[in-house]
Order: C-alpha cells, then sequence, then structure tokens
C-alpha cells in the first residue's frame, strides 16, 4: 500500500496537478484576505485553464507557450465581454474566434492545447460578462493567472528538470518489460497465441507513442549532449530500449514447429522460456529501481540462464546424435543468438543506471535520433494548406465552431441555469474521432453522476467551511492527477470539487449538481451527434494512407538492409532511419485500426481485409528487420546476384502494392509476371550457399554452422518475404475492390 502511494505521488500526473492546485489557491487564499475573492477565483481560473498548455518541452518552448497562452485567454476573454452586449457582433465574432482557434491544431501537440485552453476560456466567458473598465480588469485576472502558473511551473522545471523524462524512462522499460513476458507466455504448450498477438500489437502502439514523446524530449532539451551525465544517460538508456524492442520484433519464431519438434524434449523449451521470462522481470525490476532512484541489483543472473540453454542444446544434440539433430540444433542456435544479443542490449542498459555515461558511448546515434524531430517552426502556409475538407483538422474546426454555437444558441433560448457548462462539456469531450468522443461522453457522464452522489452524501452531514476547503483543494488534486489516465475517475473529483465550491459560494444552493448533470447531457448529445453527423472523419478514409505509409517504410528499410548486406560496412544513419520509421509507420497503422474498431460498426468497411493488412504489414516488417539484424550482426557471405533479384522482386510487390491502393494503373501485371527467373534465383542461392559450405577440402565445424545458420536464416526469410509481399498484393486488390 505505501509504495503505491509513494509511486502515485512521485507521478508526473501528480506532480503536474501539484503545480495547478498551487497555482490556483494562492491566489484565492490571497486575494479572500484583502477581501476580493472573485478576483482571486478569476486569477485562478487564468492558472487552471493555462494548465492544459503546458507539455513537456525544453525551458524556452516552456516559457513561450505558456506566456502566449495567457496572452490568448487575456484576449478571447476580452474579446467575448466586448461583443456580448451586440449579438450581430457576438455571433459571427464567436464563430470565427473558435474556428482559428480550433486551426491551430496543425502546428502539433501544443498549438492544439494552447486552443483547448483559449477555447475553456471562452466557454466560461459566459457565466458573467462585465463592461466597461471591470471587463479589462476581469480579462487582466485571467492574464495574471496564466503568468503566475506560469512562475510555478518553471519554478518546479528547475527543482527536478531530469524528472518527466526519467519517468518516462520508467514506463517505457515497464511496458517493454511487458512485451518481452508475452513473448515467453508464447512457449507455454496451451498458450493462447492469437491473443497474445493482439496484445502485443496494442503494446506496441502504446510504445510507438512513448517512444515519439521521449524521442521529442530528449532532443527538444539538451543543449549539449557532452555537458551533462543525465542528459547522455537518459538518452542512451533510450537507445537501449528502443533497440531491444526491435530485437524482439525482428526475431520471430515458428512455435507451433518448434513444439512439434521438441515435444519429446520438452526441457529444452522450458529452459529457454525460464530465460525469455527473466529478461522481462530484470526490466521491470530495473524500472521499479530508476523510478525509486534506489541501486539496482539484477534480480536473476541471464548469463547463468544463456550457460544453461546452451547446456540444454548440448545434451539434446548428445541424445539424437549430430546427424538426427542438426536441423533442431540449428533452430535452438539461433533462438539462443537472440537471447544473447537480447541479454548484451539489457546488460548495457543495466549498466547505463549503475555508473557514468560517456560521450562515447552514445557512438553518434543521437545524431539519428534528432533527424527523426519535426522543426519547431510555424509557417503560414500549414494553415493555408489545411483549409480544405480533406484535412482532419479543418473537419473538427468546422464541428466543433458549429456546435458550439448550437449549444450557445440552445443554452440562450431555453431556459438552462449555466449555458457555459454545455459550451465546456463540449469544449471538453469533443474530439476528432468519433470513438474517442463517445468513450469520453460516457466517462464523464458516470463520473459527473457519481461524484454528484457523493458530493451530496458528504453535504448531507453538515461539514463545515474548513473542511470542505480542505476537501475542495484534495478533491481538486486527485482531479487533475487522473484525469489524463482515467478520465471516469478524475471527471468524478472535478465534480465533487465543483460542487464542493459552490457549496461554499451558495451554501443554500442544493439543485446545482442537477444543473450540472443536465447541462453536461446536453454538451455529451450535442458532441455525439455532431461527431457522427458534421462533417465526420471516419478512420477508413485514411487507414488507406497508413497502409500505403507502413508498405513504404518497409520497401526504404529493405532497400538499406541490401545496402548492407552487400557492402558489408558499419551501419549508417540512413539504415537507423529507414529501420525507425518502419516501426513508427506500423505503429501508425495498428493505432488507427484501433481507432477504427472504436467506431460505428456501419464504419468499419472491410474491416476483416484492413486487420489482415496491418496483420501482414507487421509480419512484413517482423521478417525484414529479422534480417537487417542477421546481417549487422554477423560476417555474412558475399551476396549474389540472385539475392539482389529476389529482394528486387519483393521491392516490386511493395511498390505495385501501393499503386493498387492509389487506384493507378501499373505496366507491371501480377498475374502475367513469369515467375521462373524468381524460381532460378532461389535454386541459384541454394546451390551458391551449398558451394560455399563445400569450397575448402578442410572446413572447421564452427564456420560450418555459422554458415548453415546464414543458409537458413537468409533463405527462408527471402521465401517468407516473398510470400507476404504477394499475399499484400493480393489483399490490396481484395479491399480495392471490394469498396
Amino acid at each position: 500500500m505505501f509504495t503505491k502511494i509513494k509511486e502515485f505521488i512521485d507521478s508526473t500526473n501528480f506532480t503536474n496537478a501539484l503545480k495547478a492546485v498551487l497555482s490556483a489557491t494562492i491566489p484565492v487564499f490571497t486575494c479572500s484576505y484583502f477581501g476580493d475573492l472573485n478576483a482571486g477565483l478569476t486569477i485562478a481560473l487564468g492558472a487552471l485553464f493555462t494548465f492544459p498548455s503546458d507539455i513537456p518541452s525544453n525551458l524556452k518552448h516552456k516559457i513561450n507557450g505558456l506566456l502566449v497562452t495567457a496572452l490568448i485567454l487575456f484576449g478571447s476573454n476580452l474579446i467575448i465581454n466586448l461583443t456580448h452586449p451586440y449579438p450581430f457582433l457576438l455571433y459571427p465574432v464567436f464563430t470565427i474566434l473558435i474556428f482559428i482557434l480550433s486551426m491551430l491544431a496543425v502546428y502539433g501537440q501544443r498549438a492544439t492545447m494552447v486552443a483547448f485552453s483559449a477555447l475553456l476560456t471562452i466557454s466560461i466567458s459566459f457565466s458573467h460578462t462585465y463592461t466597461g473598465w471591470e471587463m479589462v480588469q476581469h480579462s487582466g485576472y485571467f492574464l495574471i493567472g496564466g503568468l503566475f502558473y506560469s512562475l510555478i511551473s518553471i519554478l518546479f522545471f528547475y527543482i527536478n528538470p531530469h524528472r518527466y523524462t526519467e519517468l518516462q524512462i520508467v514506463e517505457c522499460t515497464k511496458l517493454t518489460a511487458k512485451y518481452l513476458k508475452l513473448r515467453g507466455a508464447l512457449w507455454k504448450i496451451d498458450s493462447d497465441r492469437k491473443e497474445i498477438t493482439r496484445k502485443q500489437l496494442l503494446l506496441q502502439v502504446d510504445l510507438n507513442a512513448i517512444h515519439e514523446n521521449i524521442r521529442e524530449m530528449l532532443v527538444r532539451n539538451r543543449t549539449d549532449y557532452g555537458s551533462s551525465n543525465q542528459n547522455r544517460k537518459l538518452l542512451l538508456s533510450f537507445i537501449s530500449l528502443v533497440e531491444i524492442m526491435e530485437l524482439a520484433v525482428s526475431t520471430s519464431f515458428d512455435h507451433n514447429k518448434l513444439h512439434l519438434k521438441f515435444d519429446e524434449h520438452p526441457y529444452v523449451l522450458l529452459t529457454y522460456q525460464n530465460l525469455a521470462n527473466n529478461l522481462a522481470k530484470n526490466l521491470k525490476s530495473l524500472s521499479k529501481k530508476i523510478r525509486d532512484r534506489e541501486a539496482y541489483v539484477p534480480k536473476h543472473n541471464l548469463i547463468e540462464n544463456l550457460l544453461e540453454f546452451e547446456n540444454a542444446i548440448t545434451d539434446y544434440e548428445n541424445k539424437l546424435g549430430k546427424t538426427e539433430a542438426a536441423e533442431g540444433v540449428l533452430m535452438l542456435t539461433n533462438m539462443l543468438h537472440y537471447a544473447e544479443k537480447q541479454v548484451e542490449k539489457i546488460k548495457t542498459l543495466e549498466r547505463t543506471f549503475k555508473s557514468k555515461t560517456k560521450l562515447k558511448d552514445l557512438k553518434g546515434r543521437e545524431k539519428d535520433i534528432e533527424k527523426l524531430i519535426r522543426p519547431s517552426y510555424y509557417p503560414l502556409n500549414t494553415l493555408v494548406e489545411n483549409f480544405s475538407f480533406s484535412s482532419l483538422v479543418f473537419r473538427h474546426s468546422m464541428r466543433i465552431t458549429f456546435t458550439l454555437l448550437i449549444g450557445l444558441f440552445i443554452g440562450k433560448i431555453l431556459p438552462f441555469e449555466n449555458v457555459y457548462w454545455i459550451l465546456l462539456t463540449i469544449v471538453v469531450i469533443m474530439r476528432p474521432g468519433y470513438g474517442l468522443t463517445k468513450q469520453r461522453t460516457f466517462h464523464r457522464f458516470i463520473g459527473t453522476i457519481l461524484g454528484g452522489a457523493i458530493g451530496f452524501a458528504i453535504l448531507s452531514t453538515g461539514p463545515s467551511i474548513p473542511i470542505l476547503g480542505g476537501l475542495t483543494i484534495l478533491f481538486l488534486v486527485f482531479g487533475l492527477t487522473f484525469n489524463p489516465s482515467n478520465y471516469k475517475i478524475g471527471t468524478t473529483f472535478i465534480t465533487l470539487h465543483v460542487v464542493f465550491i459552490f457549496a461554499i459560494l451558495n451554501p443554500t444552493d442544493d439543485s446545482i449538481i442537477l444543473y450540472r448533470i443536465l447541462d453536461t447531457l446536453v454538451g455529451a448529445v450535442l458532441a455525439i451527434l455532431a461527431n457522427y453527423f458534421l462533417w465526420p472523419f471516419w478512420e477508413f478514409l485514411k487507414i488507406n494512407e497508413n497502409i500505403e505509409n507502413s508498405i513504404l517504410a518497409n520497401s526504404n528499410y529493405l532497400k538499406q538492409i541490401t545496402i548492407l548486406y552487400n557492402n558489408k560496412k558499419e551501419v549508417n544513419a540512413p539504415y537507423r532511419i529507414a529501420r525507425n520509421q518502419a516501426f513508427i509507420q506500423i505503429g501508425n497503422l495498428m493505432a488507427s485500426f484501433q481507432r477504427m474498431l472504436q467506431e460505428p460498426k456501419s464504419k468499419q468497411t472491410n474491416i476483416q481485409q484492413l486487420y489482415k493488412l496491418t496483420a501482414l504489414n507487421n509480419a512484413l516488417l517482423s521478417s525484414v528487420a529479422s534480417l537487417g539484424t542477421y546481417s549487422q550482426s554477423h560476417k555474412t557471405t558475399q551476396a549474389s546476384e540472385s539475392f539482389n533479384i529476389v529482394v528486387d522482386r519483393i521491392i516490386k510487390n511493395l511498390d505495385y502494392s501501393i499503386l493498387i491502393l492509389n487506384n493507378k494503373e501499373s505496366p507491371l501485371d501480377i498475374d502475367t509476371i513469369i515467375d521462373t527467373n524468381l524460381n532460378d534465383s532461389f535454386a541459384e542461392l541454394k546451390k551458391i550457399r551449398e558451394k560455399e559450405m563445400n569450397h575448402d577440402n578442410v572446413i572447421n565445424n564452427e564456420d560450418y554452422k555459422l554458415k548453415m545458420q546464414e543458409t537458413q536464416l537468409v533463405i527462408e526469410q527471402l521465401i517468407w518475404l516473398i510470400n507476404l509481399s504477394e499475399n499484400i498484393i493480393k489483399s490490396s486488390q481484395v479491399l480495392m475492390t471490394s469498396k
């Protein structure tokens, strides 16, 4: 229990909530002391509304973002107050302001959150309007609140500048351990491999997102990689985690074949399963020690586990004899080599947190990460280019503008107590995608009812004002902490906070929660209907593009592997970038498919075929990466002309599938190509390998094993890649035909 509480308090979400609550409560208590509670409450709102835009970044971007947000809050509130007495001005200005602010999302996450903060301010502006000097003063309080929050946030940044990235590394390590644990579960005889694979795909989506976040933080925050041991430590840790994950994805085994082959020798697979599980356990243990900043001592001796598995392979070979055991030993040796590489990478990660990290340890790989980050600038043409219904941001901006306008009309025409709650609900719930909007609507409604019920139960006991004040602050901390991770629980605490605020300000009004539930319901219904009927952007409209991007990224990755296999040179920046892009694009594709599953059944067009293409692309990446991993970690023989012919055919297949998905004609007709050259190439590959293996009159046993391993792995991967690429073509044709 104590560990859970400590973990909760040490979390990034709790720290962020603490910043927001301090920024809100200090002005309230200070202004209340001087007899101006309303000013304190408005300053608190300015601080709380600035809080969403405070996303992780370097100090310069943080300060600029917060200052811009504070100014926009001031301007938005002032504009609404200026135009409110004149409906013929209010509605067009309101419409234009909402639309332009929503369009800022084209500039990325920070701009999206700045726009969100501004929309919250515009919504709350309808709670009470001012005129004359009071109007300027009231808007100024929003500015003061934003500036005060900025000051608190900067102070927290200086107190512990690396903690956020450190905790992200902890989460990444934990998720990677979970992925390796799932791989270990595949070795159980009665395991549900289909379900385990599904869970692995979902984890890859989460890991892809957290990799992007850490990559952004590490590059944006650095001034010089060599200037700080902590910077180097975090960077090397991230590189190691990415490599562990990529190695796991790129190394696949035929579990059905292995279980059939070793049914009579279960001790071999059990020994490997123990090793695979211990890889995950050590990573999980390491994540806890990093979080707690404690000295790390490995739970399991992975080197001993490797020796046990190596001895198990030797015992297996001795029992069956070298000839009969040859194929099995080769399969087990490939598994051993994977485990050895994984242990080596985990050891590198462990050493990173046990000793100082030097600049030379990075080996220049930080430059490759930097190339994956988009530069932070905001050209006007980016905004102009998105003024089209083909833009997801444009559609969402039109939708939320129209919905807020309807909400405002309903609130003005019908006898609603608080029209601004309807607007706030729409802003908070509404998302570009239907699935997420629907989910947030449900969670917000449940949280509001639950929070209201608990609030009434507490108020019925007649608590004193000091107790209500303490609970109000506590519930705000909990609400802001849980909101990012569990929206339903977060909404429950936020509702409790609001109920107690009104209980303190207006203790005689018991109907406030009923109005809140009604306004929440109206806003939620409007958001859901708008996402369904107003310029909807269903995932099936974009998933083809994600499939194309994934195929293209895999093709580029394969091209870089071919260059590496032919030239026998060190891995370079283009190779690493191509590899990273392949993993990023497959993550985007799987995320897109997951979003599609959250949409109405009627909008899940060709769901089975899309799932098949998603699975095929993931398998393609795994096979390509397996070939790449082997090429860079083993001394391979000279690439033959046949090898290049086969690879060229695979790339042509992938190019052709992209053309099919784009409905374009191509001179390449897959049905009329004669496969004689391809078959000859496979035959030639096998002959060349046989010739190479028997080239010397005397070949030592180790060389023979290495060449046999290369023969099996390379040729099997090429055959598998050909099959996958042809299946992608067929699936693409079926998909486009069914539209």
